[in-house]
């Protein structure tokens, strides 16, 4: 037994038999039960005895490993991590860590409810401006730059020198560049891509559910139909019922069913609108109208269509959190392979939708709702009743469960300031009671502001870089890549270009807000 504990401890210097050892040291609890802390093998087992650590008392041979050891008293270098990152021993308590269970199942599943969504209709549209030739190439250029800043978020996640885990987007910026810089420049944009797309879920969700009424209940209904407040209502309560799972690997179930269904109605909306053919006097000449200046601000709203059809990269770095992590078993490892296969999905949507949408209705499509209006607009009479009632269900069951996982980080940034303050877990009373405030909050939000979507184009440059910019200008500072080398003229190429069009994108934003204006109707959504 004693040569058992011996081998297991896997000293890194030999010690002599001679040398009496001193008293073991224990971790700190706030170390100890904190699941961002998982490089020690200490950490891996609960109901185990901690083998004893021996220090020898002559000088110690430099380490050539590079793995911490968390029971070092002196000079850790987690120590000086924590001070820097200021680690939360809390993340136990906290929705997004709670559970560490996770798999490249799981993390497929979030990725693809996540990755894609209703953005994904209006991809047509930027066709209509581009044409053939450039909508395509701008299409495929993002779809590889914005796997290439995932690609970096998943191998960020998880420091190999110190062991950390950066489990939250805005955690890993404060990291790297500060909170001031993060508070400044990445706080807003990573809420808005929260608690914004949950808005916006609920716009769509509630719109879609009152469509759905009138497919299911037909022309003949007597029944008086439900308002379109109501309606919103109706979507919130559900989104607010379900979104009492406790942590992110329990909605496990949500997304893959949020997954499928956005497949479902991405795949039905263009093999419909492939099967009925082109429309009468298509014509597929890219579109300009008014002035010069007027035609190169549709351009970069198309250009603004396309960056925004991608969405997710603040929720990556969260769905990597839910699964365990070690030194032989890094969690980028499955979390890269669910990545891979939510994707090759991702692109089987996207690139057809696009594509097959614009052959069917070319410059005929609407701006205002995408290939779904036109589909509705078009084919109404020419299509099944339940071809179209099983779209529009699709739609609203996506969205609901989309709004679970964007909701997360919101629950989770709610619940920490509970945890931080109380330095307990939060009761489950009162997570309901968070959860359900959220909600019906965006519920309001969806009600009072429902020309919101008016500045989406506006906020939307403004949250931009988290997708395009950031991850490039984080591997630089973390990795430090060699200077002039391939990786450093990529990331900095990639990281200033990202920059540069969400501040083109935000000035056509301003400039469409005061050219064409914006109709503030409160509380009057339509």
């Amino acid at each position: 037994m004693r040569e058992a504990q011996e081998i297991s401890s896997a000293p890194i210097t030999p010690r002599p038999a001679t040398t009496a050892p001193t008293p073991p040291v224990s971790c700190p609890p706030s170390q100890f039960h904190s699941p961002s802390l998982t490089r020690s093998p200490l950490l891996h087992t609960d109901n185990e005895e901690a083998p004893q650590s021996k220090t020898p008392k002559t000088s110690r041979t430099p380490r050539l490993s590079l793995t911490p050891r968390f029971i070092t008293p002196l000079g850790s270098p987690m120590r000086r991590v924590l001070r820097l990152t200021k680690l939360d021993p809390q993340d136990a308590w906290l929705p997004v860590t709670e559970s560490r269970n996770g798999n490249a199942y799981y993390a497929a599943f979030h990725t693809l409810c996540s990755g894609i969504g209703a953005q994904a209709l209006v991809l047509p549209v930027a066709f209509t401006i581009l044409g053939w030739t450039w909508g395509i190439i701008n299409l495929t250029l993002a779809f590889i730059w914005q796997l290439y800043t995932l690609w970096l978020l998943v191998q960020l996640h998880e420091s190999t020198e110190t062991g950390m885990r950066y489990s939250r987007y805005l955690q890993l910026f404060n990291a790297t560049f500060g909170e001031r810089l993060g508070n400044l420049l990445a706080l807003f944009p990573i809420m808005y891509l929260s608690g914004g797309t949950c808005v916006a879920l609920i716009i769509i969700g509630g719109s879609t559910s009152k469509t759905f009424y009138q497919i299911v209940c037909g022309a003949t209904c007597t029944k008086v139909p439900l308002t379109t407040v109501e309606w919103y209502l109706v979507f919130t309560c559900a989104a607010v019922l379900l979104s009492q799972l406790p942590n992110l690997n329990s909605i496990a179930g949500v997304s893959l069913i949020g997954a499928v269904t956005a497949i479902g109605y991405c795949t039905s909306i263009w093999v419909v609108s492939v099967a009925e053919g082109r429309l009468p006097g298509v014509s597929y000449n890219p579109v300009k109208e008014g002035t010069d200046i007027e035609h190169i601000f549709s351009v970069l709203n198309a250009l603004g269509i396309i960056a925004f059809a991608f969405r997710g990269h603040n929720l990556i770095l969260e769905i990597q959190a839910t699964m365990p992590s070690s030194e032989k078993h890094p969690s980028r490892v499955p979390m890269w392979k669910g990545v891979k296969f939510s994707y090759t999905i991702i692109a089987l949507g996207l690139f057809p939708l696009a594509i097959g949408g614009y052959w069917a209705y070319g410059h005929k499509i609407p701006s205002n709702g995408g290939i779904l209006t036109a589909l509705y607009a078009f084919h109404s009479q020419d299509v099944s009743q339940f071809v179209l009632g099983l779209t529009s269900l699709f739609i609203i069951v996506n969205a609901v469960s989309s709004f679970q996982i964007y909701g997360m980080p919101m629950f989770d940034f709610m619940e920490s300031k509970y945890t931080t303050r109380m330095k307990k877990p939060c009761p489950w009373w009162l997570r309901s009671l968070f959860r359900a405030m959220f909600g019906y909050g965006c519920f309001f939000v969806a009600v009072a502001i429902p020309f919101l979507g008016s500045l989406a184009g506006l906020i939307g440059g403004i949250a931009l870089p988290v997708t395009l910019a950031y991850p490039c200008f984080m591997w630089l500072k973390i990795k430090k890549p060699k200077t002039y080398s391939p990786t450093w003229w990529l990331n900095w190429g990639l990281g200033v270009l990202g920059m540069g069009l969400s501040s083109v994108l935000i000035a056509a934003g301003i400039y469409v807000v005061i050219d064409t204006g914006i109709e503030a109707k409160f509380f009057h959504p339509e």
